[in-house]
């Protein structure tokens, strides 16, 4: 989610090669980034090398980065990249690919030179479907404005000089302020230097300059950083700032003592959805930062609710994979990465903690915790339900299998859920997953990786041997998971169950209204059955719906409309402008929201009620 560039004033060049020169010394990567000379939307990066005793060197930009389990080729985004001796001559440089540069003379390597383009401006899905950057791991250049740095975009590393210290020097205009977890060890206004211990640190701190609007928390011993550019300010960061901490402070209550991270860093991003800006919503983790991308134009309430899912499954990635992950986590290869065959944890018991954390705290009823399982469940079963998850998991890049990459978020989660209550029922309600991650973060922890073929027998180990069981039949093999089965072991049997629905789409995939293409209109349809909502004010099939409480709406700001309605309560007073048979006329009410009627679970074996309990509430 980010940008940068290097051609300063000759005096502001003069002093970057000079420390750059004095860190090559040290065999570090010095790199200086320009956010100052923004010359056609491109910043300059230059990076003074570590010696080489070889004839040639290779530089990489990344394919991948962990967490986006997609080939993005950064590298696409390098225009211009130029090698110099220490007298300024040019070195020959050959491309080997799109992410790659292979250097002649590589003894005499002084400096390399490139040009950066952000990801944002070039968006057409957000990298849903297509060839885009997932917006929450790109990059933004908004000259004097807004840099979101994922470091990936703009820095890359010499091949065989990766684990090398990086000492990153960023100049910027003096009113923009470097949201990160990162420390700046440089006390100007319009400088700042930023240190890690290998290249996988840096690409691990996002970095997002813009004009200061942040808040600071507390929540135990961790440092916690809310920063927020809103390029309309709609938003401030203090909007946001205390349901971010109710919700952090429940999770970090709900996860005790595994999290050892003392800072956190929330990077939010809100897109002008007006503009060529960002269109992949989301958030991407990393071990003491999340970067998040939502559009600015979302109603307060939705966009609160949209960050408690967001940035709570984001948090949650410090257990898994960035507490507990595997040797193809650990020494990630950005160019040529081998994946895990353990998605079903990184993603899913983290999508999995998202959810059950906010029952175990009380920020959701029992039943809606029912409800968002049965939606995964539901959407889970339009992906192939005898793919062994970890055979998905471990060819994810392939083209056979990245179109399954969603599920990981469903039937990840599910797998999680099934774990933890089989681990309830083995244990008579004393231990779930939960206890399981407190166990593998204790036995290996950030700097000590597992093998992916020995995972499974160390859960079973340290859990019982049902779970082993249901990892090798149900995560292994080819065996759908009988849902019924693992809910039944906690009282909870299948029964109809009443959602809210939203007052223009049926159970959230079927609409009642359209839009004439000619005019622009919003037309309510005229074969459907209309939901109480609209028979209540009068609405009828076949009208026109203008505006809505004195805003009008057609296609250009029907998103608006679905969004606002979302947050509709019932009895709030509503004016619907509507057409009908050529003649305006004004229809005046309170809201009465629909229902849909679904297939669900509910508790209903009382005899489990204290096993039900320590799994939702222990």
């Amino acid at each position: 989610m980010k940008k940068f560039i290097c051609t300063l004033a000759l005096a502001a060049v003069l002093m970057s090669c000079k420390t750059a020169q004095g860190t090559s010394k040290t065999n570090d990567v010095g790199v200086a980034i320009d956010l100052v000379n923004v010359n056609d939307d491109k910043v300059m990066v230059t990076i003074t090398p570590p010696a080489f005793t070889t004839e040639t060197a290779t530089f990489h930009i990344p394919k991948t980065v962990p967490g986006t389990y997609s080939e993005d080729n950064y590298g696409r985004f390098i225009e211009d990249l130029k090698a110099f001796d220490a007298k300024g001559n040019a070195l020959s440089i050959t491309k080997k690919d799109e992410n790659s540069w292979t250097i002649s003379d590589a003894k005499k390597i002084s400096k390399l030179t490139y040009l950066v383009n952000d990801s944002f401006d070039t968006e057409t899905s957000g990298g849903i479907g297509g060839k885009d950057v997932f917006s929450p791991a790109g990059t933004n250049i908004a000259a004097g404005k807004n840099f979101m740095i994922n470091t990936h975009g703009f820095v890359g590393y010499f091949e065989g000089k990766s684990e090398l210290p990086y000492k990153v020097t960023v100049s910027h205009p003096a009113n923009l302020w470097g949201a990160t977890s990162l420390t700046d060890t440089d006390a100007s206004k319009d400088r700042d230097v930023f240190t890690a211990s290998r290249y996988a640190e840096l690409v691990d701190h996002p970095i997002m300059y813009s004009e200061p609007d942040y808040t600071t928390f507390k929540v135990d011993d961790m440092d916690i950083l809310i920063s927020v550019y809103s390029p309309n300010g709609n938003y401030k960061a203090a909007d946001i700032t205390p349901a971010m901490e109710t919700m952090m402070r429940a999770q970090k209550k709900f996860l005790g003592p595994v999290n050892a991270t003392k800072k956190y860093s929330v990077l939010l991003y809100l897109s002008d959805m007006k503009k060529a800006d960002a269109k992949g919503f989301g958030a991407l983790e990393h071990t003491t930062s999340t970067t998040v991308v939502m559009p600015e134009m979302m109603p307060k309430a939705a966009l609160l609710e949209q960050l408690k899912d967001v940035v709570s499954h984001e948090f949650f990635h410090i257990v898994t994979p960035l507490t507990v992950h595997s040797n193809e986590i650990q020494y990630f290869d950005f160019n040529n990465p081998k994946m895990s065959e353990h998605l079903w944890m990184y993603e899913g018991v983290t999508e999995y903690f998202a959810n059950l954390f906010q029952v175990n705290q009380g920020l959701i009823t029992e039943d809606e915790f029912y409800n968002r399982m049965v939606d995964k469940i539901d959407q889970s079963k339009r992906f192939d339900e005898k793919m062994p998850f970890t055979t998905m998991s471990k060819n994810i890049l392939d083209k056979q299998y990245k179109d399954s990459y969603y599920n990981v978020y469903l039937k990840g989660a599910l797998i999680a859920m099934c774990i933890d209550i089989q681990m309830r029922e083995s244990s008579n309600g004393e231990k779930g997953i939960l206890d399981l991650m407190h166990a593998l973060s204790s036995e290996y922890g950030t700097k000590k990786p597992f093998n992916d073929d020995e995972l499974f027998a160390k859960i079973t180990s340290l859990t019982y041997p049902a779970v082993g069981e249901f990892l090798k039949t149900y995560v292994a093999g080819e065996t759908p998971i009988p849902y019924d089965k693992y809910f039944a072991k906690m009282g909870v049997t299948n029964a109809k169950v009443k959602k809210p629905g939203n007052p223009f789409i049926k159970d959230q995939t079927t609409p009642y209204i359209t839009v004439d293409p000619s005019t622009k209109e919003i037309k309510v349809l005229p074969d459907v059955d209309l939901n109480k909502f609209m028979t209540a004010l009068g609405i009828k099939n076949d009208d026109t719906i203008l505006a809505v409480n004195d805003t009008s709406y057609n296609l250009d700001n029907i998103y608006d409309l679905l969004m606002l309605s979302s947050e509709w309560k019932e009895g709030d007073p509503i004016t619907v402008k509507i057409k009908r048979a050529g003649k305006e006329q004004t229809l005046k009410g309170k809201v009465t929201l629909p229902t849909d009627e679904i297939e669900g679970y509910q508790a209903t074996d009382n005899s489990k009620t204290k096993l039900r309990e320590s799994w939702l509430k222990g």
